[in-house]
């Protein structure tokens, strides 16, 4: 025996069956008009980066003279070396070396009596080059006058 139907329900019943009939001839008329390919959703990104409708076979073209691109690399300007400036920290006359401390970073640098001048002694003010030695960066070039022009290090 069936159950008896309420009221709300055929009327539901009645909403979803006019709901497909409707899908269904939607479907046919999208079929009878031959539109919803493929082709027609499909999207191109051209040259510039717009999105387009149109295969890029169909579009023009810009020609690009090679010699109308430059490629270089941008002048260097004049940098003017400054030598660094430090205080002599601490100097062994007899063992012939001592440290420089660079006023501007506060780093250490060793250095020899060879590249010293003669007369040096701790907490002189003294301007000097860097070069890199056997364990680190060491002082070289020590003047115990300010320099006038200096020419830029070979390798730091």
């Amino acid at each position: 025996m069936a159950k008896p139907q309420s009221f709300n329900k055929r009327e539901n019943e009645k909403k979803k069956a006019a709901k497909r009939l409707e899908k269904q001839k939607r479907k046919e008329e999208r079929k009878s008009t031959g539109g919803g390919s493929m082709d027609d959703m499909i999207a191109y990104v051209d040259e510039h980066g717009m999105i387009v409708d149109t295969p890029p076979l169909e579009r023009e073209k810009e020609e690009i003279n090679l010699d109308d691109i430059l490629i270089s690399t941008p002048k260097k300007e004049e940098v003017v070396y400054e030598k660094p400036k430090g205080r002599v920290e601490y100097f062994n006359e007899s063992k012939g070396y001592g440290f420089i401390k660079d006023v501007a970073t506060a780093e250490k640098y060793f250095f020899h009596i060879s590249s010293a001048p003669a007369g040096i002694t701790e907490g002189n003010t003294v301007w000097f080059d860097t070069e890199r030695g056997a364990r680190g960066m060491s002082a070289v070039n020590i003047s115990m006058s300010a320099p006038e022009k200096a020419d830029p290090p070979k390798n730091e």
